[in-house]
């Protein structure tokens, strides 16, 4: 089959073989991602395909397996959640968090960069420079003060004459 006769066929058949698919999957985009997956294994074989005496009949039957194997799939899927349930709830971020995230937005963007990149992501000064384009000086340099203004934002004393 060449590539002109296998545009052809697919032009015509692919419609019909999707509605087909879509009356047994309920699903459209189900019914066109498994005609589709035929279309593209019958591409595959295409030299001795048009030999075949139903090549839509075929399709259709691969088109419908491949469904039948995406249901078995997602009904093992389901059983293995439904005998293992996943967790209640997963917590969310504690007040220190969110004291923490607030007190970064604070910073400058280079020092609050430099922050995460060298505390939370445990990257060196070098791999930091390297990443941001700046020299090492100025990630030190950045550090030096993004420190030097969280323990402001974060000391005790601050936080109660804020309040007061």
């Amino acid at each position: 089959m060449t590539e002109e006769e296998f545009d052809a066929f697919y032009a015509t058949a692919f419609p019909r073989i999707v509605g087909q698919l879509y009356a047994l999957t309920g699903d459209h985009g189900e019914a066109q991602d498994v005609v589709q997956e035929a279309f593209v294994r019958a591409w595959d074989r295409r030299g001795s395909f048009l030999a075949e005496e139903a090549p839509e009949a075929w399709i259709r039957t691969v088109a419908m397996r491949l469904a039948v194997s995406r249901w078995r799939r997602a009904r093992r899927w389901l059983e293995l959640v439904r005998h293992n349930p996943p967790a209640d709830r997963t917590p969310g971020p504690g007040p220190e968090h969110t004291v923490l995230v607030e007190a970064l937005r604070q910073l400058p963007e280079a020092q609050r960069q430099a922050v995460v990149l060298h505390h939370l992501c445990d990257l060196t000064i070098q791999q930091i420079a390297a990443e941001t384009g700046s020299p090492a000086g100025t990630v030190k340099a950045r550090l030096s003060r993004g420190r030097a203004a969280l323990a402001q934002l974060l000391s005790p004393e601050e936080k109660e004459e804020s309040r007061v």
